[in-house]
């Protein structure tokens, strides 16, 4: 468990979120509500961050966390290439079930989506690349063990989910169903995670 202050964003809106795609470690962009909310969440970490010297600025490799995270520095009033990516950070890998809805997968063969509807955590979709919200939490244990300053990070929604099972203490069942925001910061202070 990491002793250091971490405060986490998750990136901007993207057009897949808006239609409900699974878009795991696909490649896609944020859009202009995205860019609104990574410059909200730039504002406020500016308020709770007056003196952001010392900070670890990270982001997932993917484009839509690294413009979030040019636009959060930017609207701190940082350079906004200030920062470092880190491969462990990147979303969960949904295999085969990148770029569709839980509707298409559906209607391409029914029943297909019921296994991760019984234990979301667990569930691994199907195809080589494909990643269970508990393998993302081995991923991402290593890179939180070796925080050692206070950091920001640019991540996405099923790191997450990690995140509050790893640091929070949450059930398994509970860390994979929560709605993770994307125009709010989540802190780390040590303890405990709050949502800002």
């Amino acid at each position: 468990m990491s002793p250091q202050t971490i405060h986490f964003i998750r990136h901007g809106q993207t057009g897949w979120n808006a239609e409900a795609r699974l878009q795991g470690q696909a490649d896609t962009d944020i859009g202009d509500l995205g860019r609104e909310q990574a410059a909200r969440n730039g504002r406020r970490l500016a308020e709770l961050l007056p003196d952001p010297s010392g900070h670890d600025f990270v982001a997932s490799p993917l484009r839509r966390t690294r413009e979030t995270m040019e636009i959060v520095r930017r609207a701190m009033g940082l350079d906004p290439m200030g920062y470092r990516v880190e491969p462990r950070l990147m979303e969960l890998h949904f295999g085969d079930w990148q770029g569709s809805t839980y509707a298409e997968l559906e209607a391409a063969s029914p029943g297909s989506t019921e296994g991760r509807k019984a234990d979301k955590w667990n569930f691994r979709p199907p195809g080589e690349a494909a990643e269970s919200y508990e393998m993302l939490a081995g991923r991402v244990k290593p890179w939180l063990d070796a925080v050692d300053r206070p950091t920001v990070c640019v991540t996405h929604g099923g790191v997450i989910r990690a995140v509050f099972r790893l640091l929070g203490g949450w059930s398994s069942a509970a860390a994979a169903d929560i709605d993770i925001p994307q125009d709010r910061v989540l802190a780390w202070d040590g303890a405990r995670l709050e949502w800002t």
